[in-house]
């Protein structure tokens, strides 16, 4: 997958994975991480599919109807990758929290639905449920920080509630932070997603 590694200058930190949203790529969310954490290693990825020469993690059949066996067939791609590049880069494998925004926040989503130890964490801006009627791993001691807009178009209050309850049912900590706007990436909402993060990294 195609990507940039930043090492940290700690390396007791996590390694922050950044996923973007649909037609962005793996440069979109440096700001974020430095917001988040400056000192931590940064592995940001590109989404290997195209929507109208647009990069996404996965394809989907409409707006928020999405294609189940390639979201499933991504995610495998994802963590196998995210294997890879822990040895490649000397990273832990256990030690990273991925800052996803939309259909990135969605393919991060998508992890912890799928693989107990793909992640110790998630920042999710934006996100949506990815799957329905499946029973998650046990995601016990997984922190995950949930930002969402009360008037989005994309993902609705309800949405974004039955997410929470999911990962709460598999037993994962999960904060909740609305911010009375859109579908928009908005600086209030990563300032409060790295004071979470902040208050949590010593766990």
């Amino acid at each position: 997958m195609k990507h940039l590694f930043n090492k940290g200058q700690d390396p007791s930190k996590p390694t922050l994975l950044l996923l973007h949203g649909t037609g962005g790529n793996e440069l979109d969310l440096l700001p974020l991480a430095g917001i988040v954490d400056d000192e931590a290693n940064v592995l940001s990825v590109r989404g290997n599919v195209l929507e109208n020469g647009m990069p996404r993690f996965f394809r989907r059949l409409a707006e928020g109807v999405f294609d189940e066996e390639d979201l499933i067939f991504r995610t495998k791609e994802l963590n196998e990758f995210l294997n890879d590049a822990s040895v490649k880069y000397e990273f832990d494998r256990d030690n990273i929290i991925a800052i996803g925004y939309s259909n990135g926040a969605n393919i991060a989503a998508s992890l912890l639905f799928h693989y107990q130890n793909a992640l110790k964490g998630a920042i999710l801006h934006h996100p949506m449920v990815p799957r329905r009627g499946i029973e998650l791993p046990d995601l016990s001691n997984k922190l995950v920080f949930i930002a969402a807009g009360t008037d989005d178009p994309i993902c609705s209050p309800m949405e974004t509630d039955e997410l929470k309850s999911l990962l709460e049912k598999a037993n994962a900590n999960v904060e909740l932070h609305w911010e009375s706007r859109g579908h928009q990436l908005v600086m209030q909402e990563v300032k409060a997603a790295a004071n979470w993060y902040n208050k949590n990294t010593s766990i």
